[in-house]
Order: structure tokens, then C-alpha cells, then sequence
């Protein structure tokens, strides 16, 4: 069993806070679109107005960004959460603040006169996703702004992979997340992630990690490993825990060199991919700060992706929720 400070249970997720807009087209809208299927690709909010234009598709419109939605489920769980980011003094930026509150997570959002970032999910028949991100509000976020009592009653600091993007910032907040005695999470978020990053994801890794989270793609490129087995393996090398996505086959958790292989939670099809790794953090960290065997904390994280590839978009509906908390009890 993993034990966290027993007056500490909060997870504080830092990265973009972003407003997703999700539409379904084909494998040829994505090739049009000039995004690398299933990565992220960052450009211009007026590109993302024309594709609107373009599709066949009425988009959904959910808060997002890969911490955020981490976040939002384990709010939804039940376990303290705390999100901190930049959003615009705009609409977009009220809806997301109003979507945190509803998940029971406390916003830590600065304002910036730049309009709240948005993230285009192009999601094709197969259920993989493909995003176009312009940042907004999101990138401006400085290293002055990041404090210390962010952390303090913290258990764990949850950092989604994209903030490598910010370094400066990255820094800051794996500083500070040290300072205040709080364990750090990162998720990588995407392979086009890690390969930016590789001269300098290694040693961050060593010196600030201590939860390590990818799928085969990210797990690919920053452990060299394309079978599962080498790769978890490797992963285990870097961090005290870590873990690896194998989709619908489910998970492997590596801990003081044991590895556990987790089962997915259902057998349904999915319907969209999209949030299915952020979800899965969500009850795996719940279960963390909760105190449950890591073969608990990884049923809770099966379940959370499974329920979320039920459904378009990163948002859990409630009976999702109910069904979930069911399995808890």
C-alpha cells in the first residue's frame, strides 16, 4: 500500500485550462486539417473558427485541458482537488471556471485579457481523437505566479505533460511542489510531447517525479520500447511509481519492482478515446489519497477510462458516476 500524509488527501492538477469543443468526421477531415492523427497540434484560434465552418458535425462543448479533466474526476470521486491555470476574462472562461465548481473541484484560475484557449477534437469512426490547441489565456501563466500555498495541503501535485511547453513555469511548479513536501504526478500526455521534450524530460523525471504516467505511444519514444514488457520495466527504472496504458487491454502498475497488470473494466466498444488517459489518473490518484492497494487504485482507473470512452467527450456523465461509486462501496 502507498500511504500519502493522513491529513493530506488533496490533488492539486496544474496545466492548460482549456475549453474543449469535440466534433465526429471522417479520416479525410483530419488529413485536411494538417494534425497528426491521435497527437496534438498547436495553432491559431482563426483555424479553428474555419473548420468549425467546415464540418458536418454540431460540436460539444465541455471543459478541458488534460490536468483539468484528472481533476474534474477525482472531484467527482470525492477526494478534495484544486485546479490552478490562466483563463480569459471571457465567456468561454466563466463556463470552465462554472464547470469546476460543479465538480466539486476549487478553481485557482489567474485572468488574462487574452481569450480562454480552446482545444478542437477531431474524433474519426475508430474513436481516436486528434486535437488542434490554441493555448490563449493558458500560455501566459509566469513564474511569479506560481505560490507555494497552491501546495501546502496538498498530497499529491498533478502536471499534465503539455506544461513542458512552459519550462520556465514547469520548473516552478516541480519547485514548489518539492518545497511543500508534495508528490509529484506527471502524466505525459502525448508522444509529440516527449519527443519535443526529450532533453529534458529525463532528468526532470529523476529529480521531481515520483508518479509516472504514459501510454504505449508516449512510453514508445521516451523509453525507447515499443513491447510492453521492456517498457514498463524501463518506466519503472525512472520513477517510484509508474504506469503503463495498454488501452482495452488494460494496465500495468510498477512499484519497488513489482509490476501489477490491471484488467480493463469493460468489453464494450468505445465510442470516443478522448479523456480516457486523463480519466484514468483521476482514479488512480482518488485511490492514492485514499490510501487503497495499488490493485484497487488501478480497478478505480479502469473503470473511470472505461466509462468515459462510453461517451463523447472527457466528461463522465452521472449515472457514468453513480455506476462507478457503486464499485467504491
Amino acid at each position: 500500500m502507498i500511504k500519502t500524509e493522513e491529513k493530506r488527501q488533496t490533488v492539486v492538477g496544474v496545466g492548460s485550462a482549456l475549453v474543449d469543443m469535440l466534433i465526429r468526421e471522417n479520416e479525410d477531415f483530419v488529413q485536411k486539417a494538417g494534425v497528426q492523427k491521435g497527437g496534438m497540434t498547436y495553432i491559431e484560434s482563426e483555424f479553428i473558427e474555419y473548420l468549425l465552418t467546415q464540418t458536418r458535425s454540431s460540436p460539444s462543448v465541455v471543459p478541458g485541458g488534460s490536468a483539468c479533466n484528472t481533476i474534474i474526476g477525482v472531484g467527482n470521486l470525492g477526494a478534495p482537488a484544486r485546479f490552478v491555470g490562466k483563463r480569459g476574462a471571457d465567456p468561454l472562461g466563466e463556463f470552465f471556471e462554472t464547470g469546476l465548481k460543479n465538480s466539486q473541484v476549487e478553481p485557482v484560475l489567474l485572468r488574462s485579457p487574452s481569450p480562454t484557449g480552446i482545444v478542437l477534437s477531431i474524433i474519426t469512426p475508430d474513436a481516436q481523437r486528434s486535437m488542434l490547441t490554441c493555448l490563449g489565456a493558458s500560455s501566459e501563466i509566469t513564474v511569479a505566479e506560481i505560490k507555494d500555498d497552491y501546495f501546502k495541503d496538498a498530497a499529491i501535485v498533478h502536471i499534465e505533460g503539455y506544461l513542458l511547453f512552459n519550462r520556465e513555469v514547469m520548473l516552478a511548479v516541480l519547485n514548489s511542489a518539492r518545497r511543500c513536501g508534495v508528490r509529484v504526478s506527471l502524466d505525459l500526455a502525448s508522444f509529440t510531447v516527449v519527443e519535443s521534450a526529450k532533453d529534458i524530460l529525463e532528468r526532470l523525471v529523476a529529480d521531481f517525479v515520483d508518479i509516472l504516467i504514459a501510454n504505449e505511444d508516449e512510453a514508445r519514444v521516451f523509453t525507447g520500447y515499443s513491447d510492453e514488457t521492456e517498457a514498463i520495466k524501463s518506466l519503472s527504472e525512472k520513477a517510484e511509481i509508474a504506469v503503463l496504458k495498454v488501452g482495452k487491454r488494460g494496465s500495468f502498475i510498477s512499484h519497488k519492482g513489482s509490476i501489477i497488470k490491471v484488467a480493463p473494466a469493460g468489453t464494450g466498444e468505445a465510442v470516443d478515446t478522448t479523456g480516457a488517459g486523463d480519466l484514468w489518473a483521476s482514479g488512480f490518484l482518488f485511490g492514492l489519497v485514499k490510501g487503497y492497494p495499488l490493485e484497487e487504485c488501478g480497478k478505480i482507473a479502469s473503470l473511470c477510462g472505461y466509462e468515459v470512452c462510453r461517451v463523447v467527450g472527457a466528461s463522465i456523465p452521472q449515472e457514468g458516476w453513480e455506476r462507478i461509486r457503486k464499485e467504491l462501496l
